[in-house]
């Protein structure tokens, strides 16, 4: 509310005018209006009507922090949501949390992972403390003594990241006024150094995994950028090979033992992805294989529709995928990668052929372009040479003066 230095002496306490209205004993406040005042104690309250006509009222020791109070109520009534209550515990709100919001807007394997977060750390650490007393300070404090207690700062950071979720699903319900995980600033540690293969090295991984029954995946991996659950999840009707183009629609996930497909990471991984001729080449090979391998199966084959699987046509076990990657590499004389490393791969040969960063941002399914170009800063200095030689290209590498030295003077 705006601040208004007109104040009223009403059954002795003291009234600000807030939004320009002042309170008046004359009828009632109506819906959405709101005070703040001072008591002679010296506390500060901010009342707001609630749409029953009933008067909810907020204690605070400033008048700074009772507007702020008044504005989210008043916020909160607005938006037809009940008035935040200032005795619910952090706890009580992030276990409610994960049941009314995280459980139905995320991957199983997901929500089994935020509910671990809760209830192993972020509970015990901040649950007693008020909601709306939350502080920066408070989420610093948890995060020190984790990292004090052995946890990697990427394993904190994922902590502060669940609590960051958590608060802003709150402040869209109107029970906090701010999101404090968003003001806490992450935790430094050592971070995971980029290295994908090279172009050299991509050739011999090529070359090792001739003839082998995953051949195509490993192609595909490398020409497209698709993560490992969505290479898994691929499946033929999301093929066009006339057309040479493949949709990702969908990943394969594993949860309590169950193959299912599931949507994918976000609504930027689903993507049409145009094939290089070597993956279409690739795919179509294991066309024919995998249709050898469906008439031995015979009745025991699985029509999942997949098109990577096993020999009887059942989902891909990921790790085996990784641990089969690895065989290769090792056979190549090249070093061990996890799969997700030929991902970085494919972006990293697409940026030094001079290829659009936001084209690779749609190829990989980044949500944005500064993602991309973060994730592969490696390459900028290839780049910025490429485009210092272009730059000589078009405008000649004479140096300067060269071309007026031989005039006349005057």
């Amino acid at each position: 509310p705006a601040d208004d230095s007109s104040f009223d002496s009403h059954h002795g306490r003291t009234f600000a005018v807030v939004h320009g209205r002042r309170r008046t004993t004359a009828g009632r406040r109506g819906n959405q209006e709101g005070s703040v005042y001072q008591r002679r104690d010296g506390r500060w309250v901010a009342q707001v009507t609630d749409p029953s006509g009933r008067h909810v009222y907020r204690y605070a020791r400033t008048r700074a922090e009772a507007a702020a109070k008044l504005t989210q109520a008043l916020g909160a009534v607005a938006d037809h949501l009940p008035l935040p209550s200032e005795r619910e515990t952090v706890g009580a709100f992030l276990l409610n949390w994960l049941e009314t919001a995280a459980r139905p807007s995320v991957r199983a394997s997901t929500f089994v992972s935020y509910a671990g977060i809760v209830r192993l750390h972020l509970v015990p650490e901040l649950g007693r403390i008020r909601l709306v007393r939350l502080s920066p300070a408070d989420v610093q404090a948890m995060m020190n003594r984790k990292r004090a207690a052995g946890l990697s700062a990427r394993r904190v950071d994922y902590l502060r990241a669940v609590l960051r979720r958590a608060l802003n699903e709150a402040m869209r319900w109107g029970l906090v006024a701010r999101n404090v995980a968003v003001l806490v600033r992450p935790p430094k540690g050592p971070t995971y150094e980029v290295r994908p293969l090279e172009v050299d090295e991509v050739r011999r991984l090529l070359r090792a995994v001739a003839g082998d029954r995953l051949e195509a995946l490993f192609t595909l991996a490398v020409a497209t950028g698709m993560r490992r659950g969505e290479v898994l999840g691929l499946r033929w009707q999301d093929v066009d090979l006339g057309a040479g183009v493949v949709h990702v629609r969908h990943a394969l996930e594993r949860f309590d033992g169950t193959y299912r497909l599931v949507e994918p990471k976000s609504s930027r991984s689903r993507r049409r992805i145009t094939l290089p001729a070597m993956g279409v080449r690739s795919l179509r090979a294991h066309l024919m294989r995998q249709q050898e391998e469906r008439e031995l199966a015979a009745s025991e084959w699985e029509d999942w529709g997949l098109v990577f699987a096993t020999p009887l046509g059942r989902p891909m076990d990921a790790s085996g995928v990784t641990h089969a990657l690895n065989r290769h590499l090792k056979s190549a004389g090249l070093r061990r990668q996890r799969f997700h490393d030929l991902r970085h791969a494919c972006a990293s040969l697409l940026l030094a052929q001079g290829v659009n960063p936001r084209v690779v941002m749609e190829v990989l399914g980044h949500s944005q372009v500064s993602l991309t170009l973060n994730t592969y800063s490696h390459v900028i200095p290839a780049l910025t040479a490429d485009a210092a030689e272009r730059m000589d290209a078009v405008l000649g590498s004479e140096p300067p003066g060269v071309a007026t030295s031989n005039a006349s003077p005057g």
